[in-house]
């Protein structure tokens, strides 16, 4: 009986850490849900008075959180894929900013992110690419070497 007792209240405190997982579907809802809502405050703005824009800026805030939480917990649910692993560069560490100019060997093949979208990160156009720079990811015009964006601390 006490056996018995002591796997249910084990089982029921594993639960919880289930259900929090997010898997990739729910992510992406979330991110539906906050594009829904900016198209409610736009025509709230255009057609509504101050308490319906206030109402949904509140709305919005809120979706825009759930997202980021969701997002967070798909990250911390799939540690694998965002893992720091062991990489080391043979320059040290620089915070680039948008619009500044890298040297050739900072986007070098060796550091080219292959496949952007297992990472969720959005198609690089022509004559961009992803590159890993430590735990940042930046994407780079690879023609003028100027960064277009930063990711800052995409591996934790």
């Amino acid at each position: 009986m006490k056996n018995t007792i002591a796997a249910l209240m084990i089982g029921m405190s594993l639960v919880p850490a289930a259900a929090f997982a997010q898997s990739r579907y729910e992510v992406e809802r979330s991110r539906e849900d906050v594009r829904e809502e900016r198209r409610d405050l736009d025509r709230a703005r255009r057609y509504g008075d101050r308490d319906d824009i206030r109402e949904e800026r509140g709305e919005l805030r809120d979706a825009r959180r759930e997202y980021r939480q969701d997002w967070r917990d798909y990250r911390n649910s799939n540690p694998r894929l965002y893992s720091r692993g062991r990489w080391n560069a043979p320059f040290q560490y620089n915070r680039f900013n948008v619009g500044v100019r890298l040297a050739p060997r900072y986007y070098g093949q060796r550091y080219v992110i292959a496949d952007p979208y297992r990472y969720r990160l959005a198609r690089p156009y022509a004559g961009t690419r992803w590159v890993r720079h430590y735990d940042d990811v930046l994407l780079v015009n690879v023609r003028t070497g100027r960064v277009l964006q930063v990711n800052r601390g995409f591996y934790r």
